[in-house]
């Protein structure tokens, strides 16, 4: 089995982007799982962005991943939140859970793993697994075997493997035991991105 289950969330293949525009976009080519990561908004404009993504996933396939504006998730009736580290130790845990939304957890080390299983999440994200320019990095990259020794601590949560990953890079990442791949700079600084998108598409295919 070179994959695991493209049924379960997040899906195999879940693209992490900064607007409204590539959300629309990524609905519209068929994708499962898209996290709206928008940074520095207040919580007038959070609220406002996370209504208008849900608007636009409404009656399709996307399952809409919200990073860290836990408050505007709630109060907007989104169904599926991501929380960084920083956002996780203030976050009110119990509105959330309460509130119905699956949380991912992002980690990087022993201890942030320890806090993000804490929290039970639905999902943990282990990065970055290469290096990344996106953004600057506290944390040197992971590599390929970390991936197989946080999934045996893991067990059933699925783990989710970020950060610097292409989609040649697929096959190995899937057999190390990631459960998902979130993919940034592969699909949103690429010279075609539908193309690529169908590209990860079509290995959610043809694991199924």
């Amino acid at each position: 089995m070179p994959y695991p289950d493209r049924n379960a969330y997040p899906d195999l293949f879940y693209p992490v982007v900064d607007s409204l525009k590539w959300v629309e976009r990524l609905t519209r080519l068929g994708v499962g799982t898209i996290q709206l990561r928008a940074k520095d908004l207040n919580d007038a404009d959070a609220l406002q962005v996370v209504t208008d993504a849900l608007a636009i996933t409404k009656g399709s396939q996307a399952r809409l991943v919200v990073n860290d504006y836990w408050r505007a998730a709630i109060v907007a009736g989104a169904k599926y939140l991501h929380l960084g580290q920083e956002d996780l130790a203030d976050a009110d845990l119990k509105a959330i859970r309460e509130a119905g939304l699956s949380l991912g957890v992002s980690t990087h080390d022993e201890a942030e793993l320890e806090a993000a299983l804490a929290a039970k999440p639905d999902y943990v994200a282990l990065g970055p697994i290469f290096f990344t320019t996106l953004k600057s990095m506290r944390f040197a990259p992971q590599g390929i075997p970390k991936i197989t020794e946080w999934k045996k601590r893991l067990g059933h949560i699925p783990l989710v493997a970020i950060g610097g990953i292409k989609f040649e890079h697929a096959a190995e990442i899937f057999a190390a035991g990631a459960d998902s791949i979130a993919v940034v700079s592969d699909v949103t600084q690429n010279a075609d991105p539908d193309a690529r998108v169908r590209q990860w598409l079509g290995l959610a295919r043809e694991a199924a």
